[in-house]
């Protein structure tokens, strides 16, 4: 396992960007400055309903993705419109900390942002409490997958928690990690 300390993205939090946000909201204590706690990605399957064998296919693209086994989510309860019944198994979800939240946060700003189609930089609305989410709508762009492997293009959603109070906090956080905001 990679330790945390050896990878780049962690060394530009530590020696630069914590730096910065001292200087920009001027934090009495060390202990003020805003970090990222932890990176939730999540991947809706609701073709799943008519054949259970898809979640296992989107399991291991996102275990190849993300690097840990996400977790099964299943419905909490019945809705006969989508055909969907309580305890069927309908999506996913990963928790990332530490070292691999950091090396999978790299990955994202450096090589899986800059592969999307006429891109423009990702939104710069946040959700009040500091925290952000960024929808993405293929799993194509990130480089691990092999296109012969995907049966259908699905999309994920990967939710940033920050210790950020203010959405400006937070926004100053990501935008000095290096993700690329609309102008």
């Amino acid at each position: 396992m990679i330790k945390q300390s050896e990878l780049r993205l962690y060394r530009k939090y530590k020696d630069e960007v914590v730096k910065e946000l001292q200087s920009i909201f001027n934090y009495k204590n060390i202990m003020e400055i805003p970090k990222i706690e932890k990176v939730v990605v999540n991947m809706g399957v609701g073709d799943a309903t008519q054949n259970q064998d898809i979640i296992k296919k989107v399991q291991k693209q996102l275990q190849i993705i993300t690097g840990q086994t996400p977790l099964v989510i299943s419905a909490r309860k019945s809705i006969s419109n989508f055909k969907l019944r309580k305890g069927m198994k309908i999506g996913l979800k990963v928790t990332l900390r530490k070292a691999r939240m950091w090396a999978f946060l790299d990955k994202l700003i450096s090589i899986v942002l800059p592969r999307i189609r006429d891109f423009k930089g990702i939104s710069k609305k946040f959700d009040g409490k500091g925290n952000y989410t960024l929808g993405i709508k293929e799993q194509l762009i990130f480089p691990e997958l092999s296109y012969d492997d995907i049966d259908k293009v699905r999309g994920m959603d990967v939710t940033i928690v920050t210790t950020a109070k203010t959405d400006k906090e937070a926004y100053e956080l990501l935008r000095l990690l290096g993700f690329p905001f609309q102008k």
